[in-house]
This record gives C-alpha cells, sequence and structure tokens, in this order.
C-alpha cells in the first residue's frame, strides 16, 4: 500500500451561516453541493481535476475559516508526532463510515484536520 502520509485531500469552510456560504460558492465558483449530512455539505470543486471539500456549521472551536485535510497512515502517530512538535488536539479521533477524522492546531495556530481511511 502506498503511503498517503501528508497528502492534502480536502478542505472544509467553516460558517455560522452554511446555507449561505453553500449557496454563495455554487452561484460565484459553479461548485456541487450535495445535500446537507450532519450539518455539512460536501462539495466538489471540478470534474475530476478540482480538490474535494465541505462547507459546515462552524463549531465553538472553529466558527470561521478554513481547514484543509491532510491523509495520514495513522491519525494516533500523526497526533502523537504533532504533539511532540507543539501542536494541539481540538477533536480526538472520530469514525465516520469510510473514514476516521481528528482536527489540530498547529504550534503557529492554524487548523487542520487529519484523515485516516479505512
Amino acid at each position: 500500500m502506498k503511503n498517503q502520509n501528508g497528502k492534502v485531500v480536502g478542505f472544509e469552510l467553516s460558517s455560522q451561516d452554511p446555507e449561505k456560504a453553500a449557496a454563495f460558492y455554487s452561484s460565484v465558483f459553479g461548485w456541487e453541493v450535495s445535500e446537507p449530512q450532519w450539518d455539512y455539505w460536501a462539495v466538489s470543486t471540478g470534474q475530476g481535476d478540482g480538490m474535494s471539500g465541505g462547507i459546515g456549521k462552524g463549531p465553538h472551536d472553529h466558527p470561521h475559516g478554513t481547514r484543509i485535510q491532510i491523509e495520514v497512515d495513522s491519525i494516533e502517530k500523526t497526533i502523537s508526532s504533532a504533539k511532540e512538535n507543539g501542536a494541539m488536539v481540538v477533536r480526538d479521533k472520530m469514525e465516520f463510515d469510510d473514514f476516521f477524522l481528528a482536527y489540530l492546531v498547529d504550534p503557529t495556530g492554524v487548523g487542520i484536520g487529519l484523515i485516516e481511511k479505512k
């Protein structure tokens, strides 16, 4: 299996009005926006050559802004290494149907998501 550690695989836009944000990005940039699931609207930014991502209701710890999602081979190992290098865990490993997800803040205050495929 090819090592996927460090590949940027998506993005997440946090907004307190995600429906309005989804309408804006769809209208202005032509993004395809899916029906929401868990207050999260999946988006596709292009026909095969664009990056996938989503627009969600921003939680208290990230009410507005953008986070990239980085694919890793092991969320546990990456979190451990990130903490050793000054990162803070915002949300520990969460399980979804096809992947695991965690959120960190790097030592400079930038929020990132970690994705581990099942």
